[in-house]
């Protein structure tokens, strides 16, 4: 294998594991698109051209040769592991680059990295952009959800080339111009974020219909199959489905049922809700999601409280409209999830002077991403009545939702807790919604306990202005401002 100098690709691809070689073979299949592609063990590049001779890549076993096949101005998309073996590779391609040129990270980076290299690189006079990619190694090959930032200047050669290969919905590619410096990969991080919350609420309304509703896996599936034609349809609701169904081939068990009840993670939703809590929003369906795959992971801990626990209470009887109480609840917290998704997009924003469009964001998680869903055309339609809400819960639409499910909500709640079945995501999002409908909260107390210990000040609802009380001495009031 060798270089072929006459051969002039538009893009390149740095790192052929599974994501990076689906998405190279991705990108060789679209017209007007050819493909340069490199990685550090030259056997991994062999293998995808044996493999896949019809891609015609333009592959190099050295990166000297793989700069050198790329048009001006060069392209090349970074597909390593994140951390410092990105920052290594994009090094080794600045030396190489010239002024104009754009490197671009396709990896899961964290946000405030990604501002850090494109800072970097700009006084470099290159291009950098952090590109969210989410659909998974299907999505990579065959359309994916792309969430690019950078500079207008990269995005108007990267554009063309990313709306090439992103999954189309309604008719429209799922790819936009997120933002500058690290926008990109902070809408990936909230993606990802609302995507813990989405699997977290599916498997609580499995685990009630299981324990509470006394389904069998195969009407579990069935219920999920029946959802998934209505207002919930989504990937997540159909894979689902497909889970469920599925049988060890060995025993015919379930293979739910097999697989060790330990939820692992790879730390972006722990990122969302890091990032959300500097941001001052709360996120308790995300954080909720990512505290249940902590405790599931503890097993020595579960152990020793199953140890020393009581009776467990009894379960509850429930009538033949708990599925669809159940499905109330889903839908109701799933709006709750997506709301605080999107405030933290709009803190975010905020914070680093990123112009993002909401609606935008919406419409390119319709197609080839882990939350596509029927659901996001509701928030696009939220986002063009109104594209500044308070909150994405006063919209019509999901107001009405929520009204419709109050009650089936409350009870489901309600019957988690008496029947012992922990429903975190649930519970986290009535509390949310509960809160923001209440006119007066306890936080007044929490004001008055902060000053007494510290001074903290307080403001009142009757006067303008910041007041302390002397706790310590003759407890009079005194105006600080």
């Amino acid at each position: 294998m060798g270089n072929d100098a006459t051969a002039q690709a538009n893009i390149g691809v740095v790192g052929l594991a599974v994501m990076g070689a689906n998405l190279a073979r991705n990108l060789a299949g679209r017209e007007g698109n050819t493909v340069a592609v490199f990685n550090r063990s030259p056997e991994r590049t062999r293998r995808l051209v044996d493999e896949h001779p019809e891609a015609g890549f333009v592959a190099s076993e050295d990166l000297d040769a793989f700069v050198a096949s790329l048009t001006v101005p060069r392209t090349a998309i970074i597909m390593v592991q994140a951390g410092a073996g990105t920052d290594a590779v994009i090094d080794q391609l600045a030396d190489r680059f010239e002024a104009g040129d754009i490197i671009v990270d396709g990896g899961n980076a964290n946000f405030q990295d990604t501002i850090r290299r494109e800072h970097a690189l700009r006084e470099r006079g290159l291009n950098f952009v952090g590109a969210g990619i989410s659909g998974g190694e299907e999505g990579a090959l065959n359309g994916p959800s792309i969430m690019p930032g950078g500079s207008a200047e990269a995005y108007a050669t990267l554009g063309p080339i990313l709306e090439s290969i992103a999954a189309v919905a309604e008719g429209e590619p799922c790819v936009t111009h997120v933002g500058t410096d690290g926008a990109g990969h902070f809408v990936k991080m909230i993606h990802n974020g609302i995507e813990y919350a989405d699997m977290q609420l599916i498997g609580e309304s499995y685990d009630l219909l299981r324990r509470v509703g006394g389904h069998d896996t195969d009407a579990i599936a069935d219920v999920f199959a029946a959802w998934n034609d209505g207002d919930l349809e989504s990937y997540l609701i159909e894979i689902t489905a497909e889970v469920l169904r599925h049988r060890d081939a060995e025993t015919g068990t379930p293979l739910v049922d097999l697989i060790v009840d330990e939820a692992g993670s790879k730390g972006t939703g722990v990122w969302t809700v890091q990032n959300a809590v500097g941001l001052g929003i709360p996120v308790g369906g995300i954080a909720e999601a990512v505290f249940a795959r902590a405790v599931s992971s503890k097993p020595e801990q579960r152990a020793a409280v199953r140890g020393v626990v009581g009776a467990r209470p009894e379960l509850p009887e429930v009538g033949e409209d708990f599925e669809d109480d159940v499905r109330a609840a889903l839908y109701a917290s799933k709006v709750v999830a997506y709301a605080q998704g999107f405030d933290a997009i709009i803190a975010g924003a905020r914070e680093y002077d990123w112009d993002i469009h909401l609606g935008d964001i919406a419409k390119i998680w319709r197609g080839g991403c882990i939350i596509r869903a029927r659901f996001l055309n509701r928030i696009v339609e939220a986002y063009d009545r109104d594209t500044t809400p308070a909150t994405l819960l006063e919209d019509p639409y999901f107001a009405d939702v929520v009204a419709r499910g109050d009650a089936a909500w409350r009870r489901i709640v309600a019957i988690a807790a008496q029947a012992g079945v922990p429903a975190p995501g649930f519970s986290s999002a009535l509390a949310y919604y509960d809160a923001l409908a209440s006119e007066r909260l306890p936080a007044s107390l929490i004001q008055a306990q902060r000053d007494f210990f510290g001074a903290h000040t307080y403001r009142r609802v009757d006067r303008p202005g910041t007041f302390h009380t002397l706790w310590s001495a003759d407890r009079s009031e005194v105006q600080e401002d």
